[in-house]
């Protein structure tokens, strides 16, 4: 089976939502804690080793990202969308002061509620730990506004199989009743979950927005 997000591109790096692509097309928000694998995850996914940075050092987005994706069809005739992922400032590992946090606690807030082209979130936790704060944060205010969300429970190559698929029923047992919301267990390191984890990102800028 083809990668439908291979080719991804950077495109820029913003401080300011004003700063991003035009907001027209569709584009999926990657949001988590600065260490819970997300550049792994997204180069995981576009199949691009280099895409996102990775460091041993969580933190170092401190950008908002965007990549344009190719194109994708539209069924016969129509015209192809514009696609793209954009990856959110880690958030609560890294040292910085709190001016900088304070700043993209509000562009967070502003891009999650106003961004037109937003269809949906994929939201990045480490599987060996209880959600934090920040990740409970985000489910909710998808829950609230009916924006889909997605949650790949990372780095699942470091329990049991056993223990995975125990992380993966209390979290999907946390979710809000009548929530857009999904779970899967993920590794970019073994590659489970990845192709699954492309299947929800595609099916989530392909859907209307309903919000």
């Amino acid at each position: 089976m083809s990668n439908p997000l291979h080719g991804a591109q950077f495109v820029l790096a913003a401080h300011r939502i004003s700063q991003l692509p035009a907001d027209h097309g569709a584009e999926v928000a990657f949001a988590g804690r600065s260490n819970a694998g997300k550049s792994s995850a997204l180069n995981a996914l576009t199949g691009h080793k280099g895409l996102a940075r990775t460091s041993k050092t969580p933190g170092r987005t401190q950008q908002m990202v965007a990549f344009a994706l190719p194109p994708l069809p539209q069924g016969e005739g129509g015209t192809p969308l514009q696609a793209r992922l954009i990856d959110l400032p880690g958030y609560g590992y890294a040292k910085v002061p709190e001016e900088l946090r304070e700043h993209w606690r509000h562009e967070i807030d502003a891009y999650l509620h106003r961004r037109r082209s937003l269809r949906g979130v994929v939201l990045i936790a480490d599987i060996r730990h209880p959600l934090k704060e920040f990740d409970r944060t985000m489910l909710e205010f998808c829950f609230q506004t009916g924006l889909p969300c997605h949650l790949l429970l990372t780095k699942a190559d470091k329990l049991s199989r056993n223990q995975a698929a125990q992380a993966l029923a209390a979290v999907r047992k946390g979710f809000a009743d009548g929530a857009q919301a999904s779970a899967q267990v993920f590794s970019s390191t073994d590659g489970t979950g990845v192709e699954q984890a492309r299947e929800a990102v595609l099916a989530l800028l392909q859907r209307e927005r309903d919000r």
